[in-house]
């Protein structure tokens, strides 16, 4: 069990806010839109780890800061992204840096036992497929879906996407999404599937906390089982899948560099 007060100021990546039980999770880097980084992927793993073992949350909310969920995009050189397929790297420095962790970050988010509600607030291009693994998932109108840190970017889409993007859009939809960098917008994603609502920037997070109290009006044990039965079979795919996809592309990374 962990108490609020001694994780909410915890991670620099993370903003938490907390009201009568609904945690809201502003993810950011120093106060502006989250630049994905080797710290933002510890603070993540972490923070999801703290937030599933304090019984207080009833209700998550995440979302990011300023006018973009997650970036920045990775050009297809490669250049920008946090695994750089141009830096030299070993089997023990991937097994430490991203095996490991990498593992835990989207299993942390899975055992959060509380619905949780995902705010899109304006481009995903990096680690889209964690918003996407919500019970619930908003999108603003200027949103859009991307996955251009791996195949885009030079590396194996094996770190969950290759799991969630196939289960979401449909086996022949994702392969291609991840394979060419495709870019969704809101509207697109909304057609697919991959979001439930679509609406202007500023209805985003008043919709979020609207559908966070309705969700909370039902008793507590109600709403823990519900999220433990809507995330079993998605557990399953990543228990099953998630490990392997990081060594193959952790096996591409050290084998590049030969």
């Amino acid at each position: 069990m962990t108490d609020f007060a001694d994780y909410c100021n915890k991670y620099s990546s993370v903003r938490m806010c907390r009201d009568n039980g609904i945690l809201e999770m502003h993810f950011h880097t120093d106060g502006g839109p989250l630049r994905w980084s080797k710290r933002a992927h510890e603070d993540l793993e972490c923070a999801f780890l703290d937030v599933g073992r304090d019984r207080g949350n009833e209700v998550v909310i995440l979302t990011g800061t300023g006018d973009e969920y997650a970036g920045p995009a990775v050009q297809p050189s490669g250049q920008g992204g946090h695994h750089n397929p141009r830096k030299p790297v070993t089997a023990k420095e991937w097994d430490e840096l991203w095996y490991w962790e990498g593992k835990h970050l989207l299993m942390n988010l899975l055992n959060i036992e509380v619905p949780v509600i995902s705010a899109i607030n304006g481009p995903a291009t990096r680690h889209a497929e964690i918003p996407l693994l919500s019970d619930i998932v908003l999108a603003s109108e200027t949103a859009t879906i991307q996955d251009s840190a791996h195949f885009n970017g030079g590396l194996v889409p094996g770190d969950g996407v290759h799991v969630v993007f196939p289960l979401l859009m449909g086996m022949n939809r994702g392969r291609y999404f991840l394979l060419t960098g495709q870019v969704l917008n809101a509207q697109e994603a909304l057609n697919l599937g991959l979001v439930n609502e679509v609406m202007p920037s500023d209805q985003l997070l008043p919709r979020a906390r609207e559908l966070a109290h309705h969700i909370q009006l039902r008793p507590p044990l109600m709403r823990r089982y519900t999220r433990v039965m809507l995330t079993q079979d998605l557990k399953r795919r990543m228990h099953d899948l998630l490990g392997y996809g990081l060594a193959m592309e952790g096996l591409a990374a050290v084998q590049k560099m030969d």
